[in-house]
């Protein structure tokens, strides 16, 4: 026992990571492979399905280079969710893959407001419509390329393509089918009612299995092309927000998980299934328990943006700080609220609480005083200003304050960021020991699932550990509160209905 091994997959936007956990929860052995991006159109995303096998082979063939393969217990997968594409009934895809990413359904939104009612599909689903689920992109597809989705013997998620791939069988979690917006909450089964009236057949979506239990077993085929054991126990995962969560062991307490990426994902276990704007509900990795998330489609991706436009004149060598820290060590001289420069980050659109995929970003109070420092701080303040409202409407519904948030993701390393986010929420921000929460919750599953600890909440506490903690400074939160409450709080819901008459204008309505 004490060498044995789970394997933990993330098969992200980006890339496949494979890491070989132990029982205490040590990351032994890790790799990865790319997966790369298509943009046939502008707003479309795209990825070749062939390429999330591909990668996941490469990764577990490098994984288990480093590692006894014959201490592999079980391995379990968490995933980039509400991608999705149609496959024959021999599972090769029919089309290219549409990401959770891609923009191109907006009109169908409207469609399936009209059609079903935006209030009946957030009560259903436990998500309110946005462009992020796959629901609007399926009608997207059956209304310019019904040819491709109404033969589709399938129409399988990330997590479904693999397991298929993995084991032969079309199944997948129901904590990995929920995000896509086509889940009777209720019952936890597929929307029959809802898959039908949009013309789709209930035969077109893959068997459902609760998140860790087994899924299936490798197949020899798929033996052969990872260097997995056949016969190893799969255990069905979750999406990669609903793992990182568990790898955060934010399971319960008050303690939420704070995921600082390409976008800002937040959330907090419920026993209790909860339908409000204020966040959507999934299924937690952990059967019977639901996960109430909030997501920043523009977290690091804002902050990114912003190096891109405004840094490129920053020193970028092996002897000097990254554009990053050169400019996180401005802002952190200057005071807090960027000396009047207030930045509301909807630079991706906003889902809760407004859910308005048309929304952009919004920064006011130049001056002549103010300079790029000012600006990428405000840029920092305003997705914690936005973390604080999303997070206070989570607390109201639960009826529980927050203990702390477990972060992590790439915007964790910042601690200016850090300490800016304790001190406008209120709540400590604690670092997660580890940076890959996401596949360490998949590790989790697989552990729990193979009956080395009681239940996934053990096994969580067993193999998880907290880093840094950044408490908020009495005196500065109160500079935030003020400006919090008597400007952001308000910005949005002012200025928008300028926004979109500025939109009017600048598609031609100037010359009326």
């Amino acid at each position: 026992m004490t060498d044995a091994l789970v394997i933990g997959v993330d098969s992200s936007t980006t890339a496949c990571k494979a890491i070989a956990w132990n029982r205490g929860g040590t990351a032994v052995a890790e790799a990865r492979a790319s997966i790369p991006l298509l943009h046939p159109e502008p707003d479309w995303h795209e990825q070749r399905a062939e390429d999330w096998w591909s990668s996941l082979c490469q990764a577990l063939g490098d994984l288990l280079r480093k590692v006894n393969t014959s201490n592999v217990e079980a391995l379990c997968i968490t995933h980039q969710r509400e991608s999705f594409v149609p496959v024959d009934p021999d599972g090769q895809p029919l089309r290219q893959a549409i990401l959770w990413s891609d923009e191109r359904s907006r009109p169908q939104l409207s469609f399936l407001d009209r059609q079903f009612g935006s209030d009946c599909l957030h009560e259903l689903t436990g998500k309110p419509l946005t462009l992020s689920h796959s629901l609007p992109k399926i009608v997207w597809l059956l209304q310019h390329e019904p040819e491709t989705i109404l033969r589709a013997y399938k129409i399988l998620d990330v997590h479904a393509f693999l397991i298929h791939r993995l084991t032969g069988a079309f199944r997948t979690s129901l904590a990995s089918a929920d995000p896509m917006g086509l889940v009777n909450m209720k019952t936890d089964t597929w929307a029959e009612d809802l898959i039908r009236g949009v013309g789709l057949q209930l035969s077109q979506f893959p068997d459902l299995v609760p998140p860790g239990h087994l899924i299936g077993r490798i197949s020899n085929g798929a033996a052969t092309a990872t260097g997995l054991r056949a016969g190893l126990p799969v255990v069905a995962g979750a999406g990669d927000g609903q793992s990182a969560g568990l790898g955060a062991n934010a399971t319960g307490g008050g303690r939420a998980y704070l995921n600082l990426g390409t976008a800002v994902t937040s959330g907090v276990f419920s026993k209790h299934y909860l339908v409000t704007r204020a966040f959507r509900t999934l299924y937690a990795p952990v059967a019977g328990m639901y996960f109430l998330e909030d997501v920043l489609r523009g977290g690091v991706y804002t902050v990114g943006w912003f190096i891109d436009q405004f840094g490129a004149d920053l020193i970028r060598t092996t002897d000097s700080p990254s554009p990053e820290e050169q400019l996180e060590e401005a802002a952190a001289r200057l005071p807090p609220g960027s000396s009047g420069l207030v930045s509301v980050p909807y630079w991706k659109g906003v889902m809760s609480p407004y859910w308005d995929s048309a929304a952009t970003g919004i920064t006011i109070g130049w001056t002549g005083a103010h300079g790029r420092a000012h600006f990428y701080r405000s840029v920092l303040e305003g997705i914690a200003f936005e973390q604080r409202l999303v997070g206070d409407e989570a607390m109201k519904a639960i009826g529980q304050p927050f203990t702390e948030y477990v972060t992590m993701g790439g915007g964790s390393r910042s601690g200016l960021w850090c300490q800016i986010l304790a001190d406008v929420t209120g709540v400590p921000i604690r670092r997660s020991a580890t940076t890959e929460a996401t596949c360490l919750g998949a590790g989790i599953l697989a552990a729990a699932a193979l009956g080395w600890y009681r239940d996934a909440y053990s096994a969580a506490d067993a193999m998880t550990r907290a880093g840094d903690c950044f408490t908020p400074d009495a005196e500065v939160r109160a500079r935030y509160e003020v400006l919090y409450k008597d400007v952001y709080k308000l910005l949005f819901p002012v200025v928008r209905p300028l926004v979109d008459r500025l939109s009017e204008l600048a598609n031609g309505a100037m010359e009326r």
